[in-house]
């Protein structure tokens, strides 16, 4: 079976194992509605202060009550860790860690490249890599692709690599991870098409890169 028909299968059967790179404003809410949504979450995270916190089910995110993060930890739906080496058993990646301003205000990457390092040796075939984290043009194409296809991997069909910008407002009751418009762009039309797939699952309105649609517009790109 190719391995985007295997990959698609698992995310329709939420039998996927979903990876999430960096647990603040962004990862946490994102690792807790898939969990949510059935799929098996492997939060990671280098500071062992927010694993410990989650492997208790304390938040320590506003947007994530404490009881519903305490829900999806005692049934098994979401961990959490330090340890890379869990996604060899990984399915999807979201890479969600922060890329704070330089002092020629470009967004620093290196939180990026950290954790595309941590991936290397653990990238496998069907694996899917989606880069949510605020950047710059090029980063996916130029830095991602690169680092997990390798010469063994082909794009598209071995791999699948993605760019869905992080769109949250923290503290706002109405808009939230869940119905916030998403938008997503692969690095090949297949893995545009797994990409959109994969957030349909778990979010309320996701659309395609080349799909254009006022909505939007109607809300601001807040990045952490």
């Amino acid at each position: 079976m190719p391995q985007e028909n295997n990959l698609k299968e698992k995310i329709e059967t939420r039998t996927a194992v979903c990876a999430v790179i960096g647990l603040g404003y962004v990862g946490l809410p994102l690792a807790v509605e898939l969990a949510l949504a059935g799929f098996k979450v492997i939060g990671i995270d280098n500071d062992p202060t927010k694993v410990a916190s989650i492997l208790k089910g304390e938040s320590y995110i506003p947007d994530v009550p404490s009881d519903v993060l305490k829900k999806v930890v005692e049934s098994g739906a979401l961990t959490a860790t330090s340890d890379f080496s869990v996604l060899s058993n990984c399915d999807t990646v979201n890479i969600c860690v922060p890329t704070p301003l330089n002092k020629t205000r470009d967004p620093d990457i290196s939180f990026i490249i950290d954790s595309l390092e941590g991936i290397k040796p653990h990238v496998h075939s069907g694996m899917m890599v989606i880069l949510e984290s605020t950047t710059y043009p090029g980063t996916t194409d130029e830095i991602v692709v690169p680092a997990v296809t390798g010469t063994d991997m082909e794009l598209g069909r071995d791999i699948f690599v993605a760019f869905s910008p992080e769109r949250v407002d923290p503290g706002n009751p109405t808009f939230n991870t869940r119905n916030i418009p998403k938008v997503v762009g692969g690095a090949t039309p297949e893995c545009t098409k797994i990409a959109a797939l994969f957030y349909r699952q778990f979010l309320e309105k996701v659309y395609r890169s080349e799909e254009h649609t006022s909505e939007l517009q109607s809300h601001s790109f807040i990045s952490y």
